[in-house]
């Protein structure tokens, strides 16, 4: 994402004057909120776990949760580069590709080196 778009973001609330009711809590719960309607979107599909017939639904609704998640860092002080770079950092070392190659295993479980396709 880049700076232009969260500028954007954070623009359209301060036009508005909203920033004072988007605090960590309120900025959760909505973020919350977003995310769960993005998962309506594919309630009661069964096997139909795809996308392509739900395209415009999936990106306004991502959309929402990602202009939630700007507004979120913003009210922490978080650089949202910098966060997801760490959460990168710590998750390689929680699921080195040599054990979590091809496997959809917690990283508490895994064990052993490549996994084949009987593991998975």
């Amino acid at each position: 994402m880049t700076q232009e778009t969260i500028s954007q973001v954070l623009k359209f609330r301060d036009d508005r004057d909203w920033r004072q009711f988007h605090n960590p809590k309120d900025l959760a719960i909505s973020i919350s909120l977003e995310a769960a309607e993005l998962l309506e979107v594919f309630q009661w599909s069964a096997e139909d776990t795809g996308c392509d017939d739900r395209m415009e639904k999936v990106r306004e609704e991502l959309a929402d949760v990602l202009n939630y998640c700007i507004l979120m860092a913003d009210a922490c002080g978080l650089d949202m580069d910098e966060i997801i770079r760490e959460k990168l950092k710590r998750n390689a070392e929680k699921y080195p590709v040599e054990k979590a190659y091809g496997s959809k295993k917690k990283y508490t479980e895994l064990k052993y080196g490549m996994q084949n396709k009987e593991s998975k």
